[in-house]
């Protein structure tokens, strides 16, 4: 017969068991639902120069991805995701650009989900450092049903380098909620681009991860890790074409998304 000690030494334990799985869960899901597919895109240093703008349409279509509702979060299975990125140099290595963000998944229908600025600099040329080297910071407001931070702030290093037709660039991000969630520790989101030019073509890889907040990285397979197979035409200065599928390596991860970014610019100096 079972006593009455060891029976609520065994409720005790199981309620302990309880909470520990919705701590991990919820922690999961905090993971999970950070990914955002508004744009996809690992940054190259250099700023745009002075008196010349860059007018970018990032777009992706997420075949394969979360299918319920999260958090008061839409799913992302079948969303489109449209972006309209602006960039316009203020001076010599000083930029700032503007963000709109749009959404389109049934039965949700077109949504207007928010907007972003992100002032950035960069190291001048005339130093002659090794690398190529710019910070970003990027803060603005996205609807609550699309993210659970509805404002945020990212700050975005950019280190890259270019060896003859090898490019390599990395972006250790920094994602920090300010309205949303209670607790506002960074969480740190690497991206990382290798690829290989030639004839004004260069095919390379995408990797975008986020490993969640500094003080609360889970294991490996709650966290976001995605690699993009991608290809960049330079056939004119003037235009920047960027595409290619990616894959999820998580479980919490979207599967598979496609993506493309058609940039123009354009100079007002005459």
């Amino acid at each position: 017969m079972i006593t009455q000690q060891a029976f609520n030494a065994a409720l005790l334990s199981l309620l302990m068991q309880k909470t520990f799985t919705t701590t991990i869960f919820l922690l999961v899901l905090n993971i999970a639902i950070a990914q955002n597919n508004y744009e996809i895109q690992v940054y190259s240093s250099p700023t745009q120069a002075k008196g010349s703008t860059m007018f970018e349409l990032h777009s992706n279509f997420t075949f394969r991805g979360e299918k319920y509702i999260i958090d008061g979060v839409h799913p992302s299975y079948h969303a489109l995701h449209e972006t309209l990125e602006i960039t316009h140099g203020i001076c010599e290595n000083f930029e700032i650009g503007f963000y709109l963000f749009t959404n389109y998944t049934n039965p949700y229908g077109f949504k207007l989900l928010g907007t972003h600025i992100r002032p950035r600099v960069s190291i001048p040329e005339k130093w002659h450092w090794p690398v190529g080297v710019s910070l970003s910071a990027e803060i603005g407001y996205q609807s609550r049903e699309y993210s659970t931070d509805s404002w945020n702030v990212e700050i975005r290093p950019i280190i890259d380098k270019q060896f003859n037709h090898l490019y390599v660039s990395f972006n250790p991000a920094f994602g920090i909620g300010i309205k949303g969630s209670k607790d506002h520790t960074p969480a740190f989101e690497p991206n990382i681009k290798t690829s290989y030019g030639f004839n004004k073509v260069a095919i390379g890889l995408e990797y975008y991860g986020s490993l969640g907040q500094l003080d609360q990285v889970a294991k490996i397979s709650q966290q976001n890790h995605a690699l993009f197979a991608v290809v960049d035409l330079s056939i004119d200065p003037r235009w920047e074409i960027n595409g290619g599928p990616g894959w999820g390596l998580t479980k919490a991860t979207d599967a598979f998304v496609f993506k493309v970014i058609v940039g123009r610019r354009i100079s007002w100096k005459k």
